[in-house]
């Protein structure tokens, strides 16, 4: 299992981590799982929509009974949800999908306290057919709150991805993200520089808005590996709010290339999976 701290390259990540075990080893089945309860993305980055599905069993009811008691907070459907049947997660791209924002409409607020948000985080990790998965990504809010501890005290965990902006602000939580799967021992991967430099389209200048390798002094000062940056640029920002990820709809750009450095750097930390 992976975990990576989130921003827009856990769906192109994904993708690639599916396409890169595939030619090292052989096709492998790959999972993402949304771990933001309060902000779901997941659905619009993987252009996904509807309600899972429940498994048959004996005394199966549509998923819709059993969200009958959703009120303005709306959050009874993983609550009410019987022992006896699993939530069948969406599909795209060859990646299998779930997410808190398949079950709530897409402009309801969670607001739940913590008892609450760890619940649903079980329920979405053990009440799911995720079938024979190879890998299992989980998306995570930055932080070190109630879904990673949640997460991590509960499943075992093959390593955490820190993915950050350069700036100093977004390097305080890293840093804390970082010693938090210290804590709880659970390896540190790597870290991924985000958004780490703009280069204008018309006179190829490159500026470094959120600052230069801070995520790179970040792992040194950590004695962590660097696994690579990814690039500020529109077409990152425009394929994912058009839930078409960019290593699938634009291969053999340089930001692709980007993402497939990362993957690689990513997948050749981690265990072989069994054959």
């Amino acid at each position: 299992m992976i975990r990576l701290y989130r921003s827009q390259t856990i769906e192109n990540d994904c993708f690639l981590v599916r396409e890169i075990c595939g030619r090292c080893f052989q096709t492998k089945e790959v999972g993402l799982l949304d771990g933001d309860i309060y902000g779901p993305s997941i659905p619009k980055m993987m252009n996904l929509k509807g309600n899972p599905e429940l498994t048959q069993t004996k005394h199966a009811r549509p998923l819709d009974s059993f969200l009958f008691e959703v009120v303005c907070l709306g959050m009874q459907r993983l609550t009410s949800l019987p022992e006896e049947n699993l939530m069948r997660p969406l599909k795209n791209y060859g990646i299998t999908c779930m997410s808190m924002g398949f079950l709530i409409e897409e402009t309801a607020p969670v607001v739940w306290r913590g008892l609450m948000v760890m619940s649903a985080v079980e329920k979405l990790l053990r009440q799911v057919d995720w079938g024979q998965l190879d890998y299992l990504v989980i998306d995570m809010p930055p932080g070190t709150g109630d879904v990673q501890l949640s997460v991590s005290q509960n499943i075992p965990i093959a390593g955490a991805v820190i993915i950050s902006t350069p700036q100093d602000v977004a390097l305080l939580d890293a840093r804390k993200g970082a010693e938090m799967f210290r804590k709880v021992h659970v390896p540190v991967l790597g870290l991924v520089q985000n958004m780490s430099v703009f280069q204008c389209p018309k006179c190829k200048h490159e500026t470094h808005i959120f600052g230069a390798n801070g995520v790179r002094d970040l792992a040194k000062t950590l004695e962590l590996d660097f696994l690579g940056d990814i690039p500020l640029h529109v077409n990152i920002r425009e394929m994912c709010d058009s839930g078409q990820p960019v290593v699938v709809s634009q291969p053999h750009s340089d930001a692709a290339k980007a993402y497939l450095k990362i993957a690689m750097e990513i997948v050749r930390r981690l265990p072989v999976p069994p054959a």
